[in-house]
Formats: structure tokens, sequence, C-alpha cells
């Protein structure tokens, strides 16, 4: 189990008003700015700078290193556009190579020598958390994090700090709720990361399934490409459904080493690891369609298989602005990230500070693009409380109708609510 548990998420509510009588030691929402601040980190009268942290190499880029350079290609769209209050977006990308000390290594970089105005979408669990106290002692805005650990919404600790993905214990309870709502005499299992990730879907199936839901989990570690002894393990206890907390590289891996033992039960992945074209193109063409058939998923943006107004925009600016690179969940999720910062930068004013910026994402004002409403708010630091589910049918991935909502400790069928494209997808337009 998993120490960031549901506890911790109540006492985040009551934290959240005790913490302002300690805001002198950094513990609470920064307070707004005087009037006629200025010497803004990253803002200039003509440009916004920021940047991220992201693995271009390593074992992690396969899956990953296209998202910021579909951010990279919305941002251009938008500057085209006339930018934000008439500047420009500059955005920063430094390789970390998945690996926590690059990652502080260029996030010192990024703060110290390129005086960004914020960190947005810095990307992983582990990485992320290795920049964490670091950022917040810089009072530097820390957006949007790519990673779904729950750590990203501790607002009386972190006040700097938002989350971009839906959690790992959310995941993994509608994982885990869909499999027992259409499943229901089905042996349900886990494979997950050894970290937060795997922690917290295992602290999410557990929820939709009880303490002892789980009839078997094996746990990886990401420097270790060989699941072998894993896989046979969730063979020989009889799973039929496997939930994956895995990253897309290890999903593939997991679903190639079961075929060569001649297995094929269910499977059930993370939306960090349930991209199809990504999966196709670690398994290849010849057999990754037939080994993704089927594949369930999470998601809580629009669908690479939708026919969604955001999802023609975004194939569009991909064409335009990012050399007709492959169009996969992975663009869409780095487009889509790169308009909400837009939205809180549009909301932060005509001369934004950190401070106005991070009060912006915290007002609840933001819409973004999901399937479901955002979930910021002073006393919450989590973007998505919610996912819904999807499958992969003859090479389309889209929606399959169950969404599925935490709160309170309860899993829930909800009704999605997609936010609609409007102003060509530029905020305050």
């Amino acid at each position: 189990m998993s120490q960031h548990t549901f506890t911790r998420r109540v006492a985040a509510t009551v934290g959240a008003a005790a913490a302002v009588v300690v805001a002198l030691a950094g513990c609470s929402t920064p307070a707004a700015p005087s009037a006629g601040e200025e010497n803004v980190p990253g803002v200039s009268d003509d440009t916004v700078t920021i940047g991220t942290h992201t693995p271009l190499t390593g074992p992690a880029a396969a899956g990953y290193s296209s998202i910021s350079a579909a951010a990279t290609a919305y941002f251009a769209y938008l500057n085209d556009k006339g930018g934000v209050h008439g500047r420009t977006i500059d955005y920063l990308v430094k390789d970390d190579g998945y690996n926590p000390a690059t990652t502080q290594t260029v996030v010192r970089e990024l703060v110290q020598e390129d005086e960004v105005f914020a960190i947005v979408n810095g990307l992983g669990t582990p990485t992320h958390t290795a920049v964490l106290e670091y950022l917040t002692q810089n009072e530097v805005p820390d957006l949007f994090v790519a990673s779904g650990s729950t750590s990203w919404n501790q607002p009386e600790k972190f006040p700097y700090t938002f989350g971009f993905n839906a959690d790992y214990v959310v995941e993994g309870a509608a994982l885990a709720q869909y499999a027992a709502d259409e499943y229901p005499d089905k042996v349900v299992c886990l494979l997950g990361q050894d970290d937060d990730f795997g922690d917290e879907m295992i602290e999410g199936a557990q929820l939709a399934l009880g303490a002892d839901g789980l009839a078997h989990v094996e746990r990886y570690s990401v420097s270790n490409r060989d699941v072998a002894a894993q896989i046979g393990a969730l063979k020989a206890a009889g799973c039929e459904i496997n939930i994956l907390g895995t990253i897309n590289g290890f999903t593939a891996l997991a679903l190639g080493t079961a075929a060569k033992m001649g297995w094929f039960p269910m499977w059930f992945s993370s939306s960090s690891g349930a991209d199809y074209p990504t999966l196709v193109g670690y398994l290849g063409e010849d057999v990754g369609p037939k080994l993704l058939q089927g594949l369930v998923g999470t998601n809580y943006l629009p669908s690479l298989g939708g026919d969604s107004d955001w999802v023609s925009l975004f194939r569009q600016i991909n064409d335009d602005y990012n050399d007709g690179a492959p169009f996969d969940g992975n663009t869409i999720y780095g487009m889509s990230v790169a308009y909400l910062f837009a939205e809180a930068l549009e909301a932060a004013g005509e001369n934004p500070t950190r401070e106005s910026l991070v009060e912006a994402v915290a007002s609840g004002g933001l819409a973004g693009n999901g399937i479901l409403p955002l979930s910021f708010g002073e006393d919450s630091h989590a973007a998505y409380l919610g996912v819904g589910i999807t499958a992969v049918d003859q090479g389309v991935q889209d929606y399959v109708g169950a969404t599925y909502a935490v709160d309170g400790g309860t899993v829930t069928s909800v009704d999605p609510a997609p936010v609609e494209l409007s102003g060509e997808g530029v905020p305050g337009s």
C-alpha cells in the first residue's frame, strides 16, 4: 500500500486552512503580488520563457519524447496567432534521460541560468520528485506535471505545484471497477512499476476490489528490461485480467513477453502506457495490432480515435508546425498541456507574475479540454479526478462509454462532459 493514501486527500482540505498561518514558511498558496511589481523572471515586453525536463533519450524516450515537440508546435501556432496578451511563448526543452540526477541538473539550469517563468509539464514520477523541493524553495510555478503521482496534489506543502494527469489511484480504481462491472468472474492481477506509480495503481485497484481483490501482484524496475519472471508468475497465478501500471515501453514488453509464452490474457493499462501508435512502434506493425486488439486503457483528453474538434485542430497544427510528425495520443497530450498553460497565462493578466499565474490555476476558473471538469482549486492541485475507459478495436482506440470518478474514497460511474473547442484553440480570442 502506498504511503500516499486517501487519508492525505482528506487531510489536504483541512491542512490548507491551517496553512495560512504559516505562510512565511512557504506552506500556503502564494500571496497576490504588489502593484507595479517588476523584473519578473522569464517575462519581457514581448516574450514569456518557460521550460521543462523530459526524456529525449533513455528508457522512456520512445514513449514520451514526442510530447514536448507537440507542445512546442502548439506554442508556435499560438505565437502566430499573436501569443498571449501580445507576448509569444518560448518553451525550453531539456533532456533528462528519465534520470533523476540529470533532472536536478537541467532544472537548476532552467531556473538559475535561463531564468524561466515556470516549469511546465516536467515528466516522470521519480524524475520530478527529485526537483519538487527545489522548485518550492525557489517559488517557481511548477505546472501540470506529467505524472499521475498524488505527490503533486499537496497544496499545503507544495503550493506552486499542480498535476496534469489523472492520478494513478484514480486510474487503478477505474480500471479495476470496469473489470468488476464487465467481467465479474475473471481473476484480476496487476503488474506495476516499483515506485509511486505502481504503489498507487495498487491502491486504486484495491479501492475498487477490496484489500484482497487482486489475486496476484508483480513489480518491475525500469532499469531491468527483462520481465519474464514477472509475466511467468502472473501466468502461474491464473490471472485473466492484468492491470498495468507501466510506461509504454514496459507495456509492450509485458505483452510481447506473454505472447512468447503463448499466453494471451486481457490487458488493462494506465494512460501512461496505453497509447496505441506508440505501442505498435515498440511491437512492430506485423504483430503489434494483433497483440493490442482489445487493449483496455484510460484517458481524460480528446481521444485519438474520436471525432473531436480538438483532435482535428491538433492534427492540423501537427501538420503545419511539427514537420508532419506521427500523430498519436502523446501529440494530443502535449498540445492539451500547452493549451492549458496558455489559458492560465491569459488568466494571469496583462502583466503576469509568478504569483498571479499560480492564482489563475488555483482559482478553479480554467476549463482545459478534457472529458471531465478540471479539479483545480485552493484546496486541490489535482487536474482530473476521473477518467474514461478506452479500448482498441481493429486499430482504433476510442472511448467505450464507461467513465469513472473517485470522490472521498468511493469509485462512481459518471457522465462525461467534454469541453468544446472555441476560439480556434486560442485562449481569450
